[in-house]
């Protein structure tokens, strides 16, 4: 094989794999795309099993396609650390990242049991930074301390992807949602207690329930495990 004849393979194989990862990325940002090699080869024009050459399977093109589309959502929840306040990070990436989740549905609807190392670790990434801007919003005083940073992230995060399946009307309502987000992650103001609810009971309506029972009214309100 002569050099040029070499490079030109190698310049073919390039632009294959550049336009099988393009219809990949595509597919992606279409709600109920089928994501499959037959697929991703018609809209890039390919046969299929050029396809499969590029990358070598489908769960290690699908991997470098999400991949793509993850990485500069991690890095820009790292950068919004440190250009604004972290409570103002928090909100400004809360509304990227449900803008980010309604436009892939298909990200998580079909990759399941697919081995995405690539995605996978960029996933961690996301989160840990999503934990470090929770905990540096808390040491801040944006966001209230009472809850761990862990659990905060979980709430956050599965609250901006309901979000954004909901697929909002309009930016308005998706503001509005997280406005209301925040204000629950807020810090609480110490609060009076009702004078009313502060009065001692009347002891002679009162009763103690019997040994080794509960009362339901004793645990009326409360949070406790099962």
């Amino acid at each position: 094989m002569s050099t040029a004849a070499g490079a030109g393979r190698r310049a073919d194989a390039v632009r294959n794999r550049q336009l099988a990862l393009q219809a990949a990325t595509a597919l992606l940002a279409e709600p109920g795309a089928a994501l499959t090699i037959e697929a991703i080869a018609t809209r890039a024009g390919l046969g299929a099993g050029t396809v499969v050459r590029a990358f070598g399977g489908k769960d290690a093109l699908l991997d470098a396609a999400v991949a793509g589309l993850f990485e500069p959502v991690v890095r820009r929840a790292r950068d919004l650390l440190h250009q604004t306040s972290p409570g103002q990070a928090l909100r400004t990436f809360l509304g990227e990242l449900i803008a980010f989740q309604a436009a892939h549905h298909a990200i998580s609807d079909q990759l399941g049991g697919l081995d995405m190392p690539a995605t996978t670790a960029l996933r961690a990434e996301l989160a840990e930074a999503g934990q470090e801007m929770i905990a540096a919003a808390q040491g801040d005083g944006a966001i209230r301390t009472d809850i761990d940073p862990a659990v905060a992230a979980t709430l956050i995060g599965r609250t901006a992807y309901a979000i954004a399946r909901s697929r909002p009307a309009s930016q308005k309502l998706t503001d509005a949602f997280i406005t209301v987000l925040m204000d629950g992650l807020r810090p609480q103001p110490p609060t009076q207690g009702n004078t009313e609810l502060a009065r001692p009971r009347n002891t002679e309506h009162s009763h103690n329930p019997p040994s080794g029972q509960t009362s339901n009214q004793s645990r009326s309100g409360q949070l406790s495990a099962p």
